[in-house]
Protein backbone atom coordinates (compact mmCIF):
# COMPACT_ATOMS: atom_id res chain seq x y z
CA UNK A 1 0.00 0.00 0.00
CA UNK A 2 2.64 2.62 1.06
CA UNK A 3 4.69 1.87 -2.43
CA UNK A 4 1.95 2.30 -4.44
CA UNK A 5 0.80 4.93 -2.58
CA UNK A 6 4.36 6.94 -3.02
CA UNK A 7 5.01 5.86 -6.28
CA UNK A 8 1.67 7.57 -7.57
CA UNK A 9 2.50 10.66 -5.32
CA UNK A 10 5.65 10.92 -7.40
CA UNK A 11 3.94 10.70 -10.64
CA UNK A 12 1.65 13.60 -9.42
CA UNK A 13 4.89 15.41 -8.04
CA UNK A 14 6.73 14.84 -11.56
CA UNK A 15 3.22 16.78 -13.21
CA UNK A 16 3.03 19.92 -11.28
CA UNK A 17 7.25 20.12 -11.21
CA UNK A 18 6.64 22.42 -14.25
CA UNK A 19 4.65 24.69 -12.96
CA UNK A 20 6.58 24.89 -9.43
CA UNK A 21 9.39 25.73 -11.84
CA UNK A 22 7.87 28.52 -13.21
CA UNK A 23 6.24 30.37 -10.13
CA UNK A 24 9.81 30.13 -8.37
CA UNK A 25 11.32 31.68 -11.63
CA UNK A 26 14.15 28.97 -11.37
CA UNK A 27 16.83 28.37 -14.00
CA UNK A 28 18.06 25.49 -14.99
CA UNK A 29 22.24 25.25 -14.56
CA UNK A 30 23.60 23.44 -17.37
CA UNK A 31 26.87 20.97 -17.26
CA UNK A 32 29.60 21.12 -20.03
CA UNK A 33 27.95 18.98 -21.97
CA UNK A 34 24.77 20.75 -21.79
CA UNK A 35 22.86 18.15 -19.69
CA UNK A 36 20.80 19.60 -16.72
CA UNK A 37 22.39 18.99 -13.24
CA UNK A 38 20.58 18.11 -10.31
CA UNK A 39 20.38 22.06 -9.18
CA UNK A 40 18.18 24.83 -10.50
CA UNK A 41 18.99 28.13 -8.88
CA UNK A 42 17.24 31.75 -9.29
CA UNK A 43 18.72 35.09 -7.73
CA UNK A 44 17.69 36.18 -4.76
CA UNK A 45 18.54 39.09 -2.00
CA UNK A 46 19.32 37.31 1.38
CA UNK A 47 16.88 38.42 4.19
CA UNK A 48 18.10 36.68 7.72
CA UNK A 49 20.57 37.84 10.10
CA UNK A 50 24.10 39.25 9.53
CA UNK A 51 26.00 35.87 8.97
CA UNK A 52 29.95 35.65 8.65
CA UNK A 53 31.63 32.73 7.25
CA UNK A 54 34.71 31.19 7.94
CA UNK A 55 36.72 32.21 4.85
CA UNK A 56 35.49 35.80 6.36
CA UNK A 57 32.51 36.60 3.99
CA UNK A 58 29.79 38.68 5.23
CA UNK A 59 26.43 38.11 4.15
CA UNK A 60 24.13 40.91 5.51
CA UNK A 61 20.30 41.13 5.07
CA UNK A 62 19.56 42.33 1.08
CA UNK A 63 22.99 40.98 -0.17
CA UNK A 64 22.82 39.58 -3.46
CA UNK A 65 22.77 35.85 -3.63
CA UNK A 66 22.48 32.58 -5.97
CA UNK A 67 19.93 30.29 -4.02
CA UNK A 68 19.91 26.61 -4.90
CA UNK A 69 17.43 24.46 -5.43
CA UNK A 70 17.88 20.64 -5.08
CA UNK A 71 15.35 18.89 -8.10
CA UNK A 72 14.11 16.77 -5.89
CA UNK A 73 11.46 15.16 -7.96
CA UNK A 74 14.50 13.81 -10.27
CA UNK A 75 16.83 12.58 -6.71
CA UNK A 76 13.77 11.17 -5.63
CA UNK A 77 13.59 9.22 -8.45
CA UNK A 78 17.32 8.30 -8.81
CA UNK A 79 17.18 6.74 -5.10
CA UNK A 80 13.59 5.37 -5.17
CA UNK A 81 14.76 1.87 -5.22
CA UNK A 82 17.57 1.86 -2.57
CA UNK A 83 17.00 0.21 0.96
CA UNK A 84 19.93 2.31 2.17
CA UNK A 85 20.24 5.14 3.61
CA UNK A 86 23.91 5.62 3.19
CA UNK A 87 23.39 4.59 -0.39
CA UNK A 88 20.94 7.02 -1.20
CA UNK A 89 22.79 10.04 0.76
CA UNK A 90 26.20 9.42 -1.57
CA UNK A 91 24.00 9.42 -4.22
CA UNK A 92 22.43 12.71 -3.40
CA UNK A 93 25.99 14.00 -2.42
CA UNK A 94 27.74 13.10 -5.12
CA UNK A 95 24.88 14.32 -7.40
CA UNK A 96 25.55 17.95 -5.22
CA UNK A 97 29.63 17.56 -5.96
CA UNK A 98 28.91 17.16 -9.58
CA UNK A 99 26.63 20.14 -10.11
CA UNK A 100 29.01 22.50 -8.11
CA UNK A 101 31.42 22.96 -10.84
CA UNK A 102 28.46 24.00 -13.50
CA UNK A 103 27.19 26.46 -10.93
CA UNK A 104 30.48 28.21 -11.03
CA UNK A 105 30.47 28.53 -14.46
CA UNK A 106 26.68 29.83 -14.51
CA UNK A 107 27.97 32.63 -11.93
CA UNK A 108 31.06 33.34 -14.00
CA UNK A 109 29.09 33.64 -17.19
CA UNK A 110 26.09 35.87 -15.78
CA UNK A 111 26.66 39.63 -16.12
CA UNK A 112 25.91 40.23 -12.55
CA UNK A 113 28.36 37.92 -11.55
CA UNK A 114 30.03 40.63 -9.23
CA UNK A 115 27.16 41.40 -7.27
CA UNK A 116 26.59 37.78 -6.07
CA UNK A 117 28.19 37.33 -2.76
CA UNK A 118 27.77 33.13 -2.36
CA UNK A 119 25.23 30.81 -2.51
CA UNK A 120 22.10 29.62 -0.42
CA UNK A 121 20.18 27.26 0.00
CA UNK A 122 17.80 25.25 2.75
CA UNK A 123 18.21 21.91 3.76
CA UNK A 124 17.29 19.03 6.25
CA UNK A 125 20.53 17.62 4.39
CA UNK A 126 22.81 20.18 6.42
CA UNK A 127 26.07 17.40 6.11
CA UNK A 128 27.88 19.67 3.44
CA UNK A 129 31.15 20.92 5.34
CA UNK A 130 32.84 18.81 2.91
CA UNK A 131 31.48 19.91 -0.35
CA UNK A 132 32.28 24.01 1.02
CA UNK A 133 29.11 24.69 2.40
CA UNK A 134 28.60 26.17 5.66
CA UNK A 135 25.02 25.17 8.26
CA UNK A 136 23.87 28.15 10.35
CA UNK A 137 20.25 27.50 12.04
CA UNK A 138 16.95 28.96 10.94
CA UNK A 139 16.23 31.47 13.45
CA UNK A 140 12.86 32.80 12.59
CA UNK A 141 10.85 30.01 14.51
CA UNK A 142 7.85 30.44 11.98
CA UNK A 143 10.07 30.09 8.40
CA UNK A 144 11.62 27.28 10.26
CA UNK A 145 8.48 25.10 10.74
CA UNK A 146 7.42 26.69 7.15
CA UNK A 147 10.24 24.71 5.99
CA UNK A 148 9.91 21.55 8.41
CA UNK A 149 6.41 21.25 6.63
CA UNK A 150 7.67 21.83 3.13
CA UNK A 151 9.78 19.39 3.67
CA UNK A 152 7.74 16.32 4.97
CA UNK A 153 6.76 15.12 1.43
CA UNK A 154 10.28 14.66 0.18
CA UNK A 155 10.78 12.84 3.77
CA UNK A 156 7.76 10.59 3.08
CA UNK A 157 8.69 9.85 -0.62
CA UNK A 158 12.37 9.32 0.20
CA UNK A 159 11.90 7.02 3.36
CA UNK A 160 11.18 2.98 3.21
CA UNK A 161 8.99 3.28 6.33
CA UNK A 162 6.12 5.97 6.87
CA UNK A 163 7.53 8.53 9.02
CA UNK A 164 6.86 11.91 10.85
CA UNK A 165 10.28 12.65 12.41
CA UNK A 166 11.52 15.65 9.63
CA UNK A 167 15.35 16.76 10.62
CA UNK A 168 15.70 20.12 11.28
CA UNK A 169 16.22 22.58 8.34
CA UNK A 170 19.60 25.06 8.46
CA UNK A 171 20.64 27.19 6.02
CA UNK A 172 23.36 26.19 3.93
CA UNK A 173 25.76 28.82 2.65
CA UNK A 174 28.96 29.11 0.49
CA UNK A 175 31.18 32.34 -0.56
CA UNK A 176 31.17 32.72 -4.30
CA UNK A 177 35.24 33.33 -3.45
CA UNK A 178 35.22 29.15 -2.33
CA UNK A 179 33.18 28.37 -4.47
CA UNK A 180 35.11 29.62 -7.47
CA UNK A 181 38.61 28.30 -6.24
CA UNK A 182 37.52 24.92 -5.03
CA UNK A 183 35.22 23.93 -8.13
CA UNK A 184 37.33 26.49 -10.69
CA UNK A 185 40.58 26.57 -8.96
CA UNK A 186 40.92 30.23 -10.11
CA UNK A 187 39.64 33.61 -9.12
Amino acid sequence: MWTILKKNSLLLWDLMDPIYFRITRLDYVPDDFGERTIMRVRLTKYKGRSITLSDGTVIHKNDCLLKIHLHNIKILKQIQNYDSDVRKAYIIYKSVQDSLPAIAHYIQGKQYSDKIKGLIGISVLNKGAKLGFESFTIQNRFYKLFKQVAFFSIHLLSSKKCSITVPEPKYLFMSKEVLLNRYLGNL
